[in-house]
């Protein structure tokens, strides 16, 4: 009897141990089927890379000018100027400039009017002005030519200097607008409208002379 007692319980925890290894192998094959599609799931792109260039930024502060144009020089009729600028762009909105330029004053009606009373010279007809200024960059954007964009730019200048005229130094006050159209990053052209003040007593009164200017100009970028 105990025999068979013996292997009754043998016979028993032998099938358990098989029961449980059926029952632990199901269900690591179970648990291991999600992580299995998981990983099927997984999307791998094939991305192609592609070659990047950075653009070439112009560092260009220096623009040098050359400008001819129409003077007025007051009680000395309309006179032509020819004149060179080097400015300095100090940041994209702000620039200094350094003009030189010269014109030859017309006689005055009262001259003409004389029949050949002279109240100058021809050494003291020469009007020569030099001044610094500074510019501001009003309006940046772009202007339309032949269905193409180009930069230009609107802005306002003002600063001071010293004009010879009549064998007299006369400090000046100029005041002014420009037009800047660049068609090409070394190369830009130039409209500008400037009045030239100063004191003058050439014809007995003293009084604040203005002298308008209007010239067209080309500078050069480096």
């Amino acid at each position: 009897m105990e025999s068979r007692n013996r292997s009754l319980f043998l016979n028993s925890t032998f099938a358990v141990i098989i029961f449980g290894l059926i029952a632990f192998t199901s269900n690591s094959a179970y648990a291991a089927k999600p992580a299995e599609l998981k990983n099927d799931q997984i999307i791998q792109p094939e991305l192609e890379r592609r070659t990047i260039k950075q653009a070439k930024i112009d560092t260009e502060d220096y623009e040098v000018s050359l400008y001819a144009g129409a003077l007025s020089i007051e009680d000395f009729g309309v006179n032509t100027v020819f004149g060179a600028r080097i400015a300095y762009h100090i940041t994209e909105n702000f620039f200094t400039e350094f003009s030189i330029a010269n014109s030859t004053a017309s006689e005055t009606s009262f001259e003409v009017l004389s029949g050949g009373l002279q109240l100058l010279t021809d050494d003291e007809r020469d009007f020569t002005y030099y001044n610094i200024s500074i510019g501001y960059n009003l309006f940046a954007g772009e202007s339309f030519f032949n269905k193409r964009a180009y930069n230009s730019d609107l802005y306002l200048i003002g600063g001071i200097g010293n004009t010879n005229f009549a064998g007299d130094d006369n400090f000046t006050w100029n005041i002014g607008v420009g037009y800047r159209f660049i068609p090409k990053d070394w190369i830009a052209i130039h409209v500008d409208v400037r009045d030239h003040i100063f004191n003058s007593d050439l014809l007995g009164a003293d009084k604040i002379t203005n002298n308008l200017e209007l010239t067209v100009g080309v500078s050069f970028f480096f």
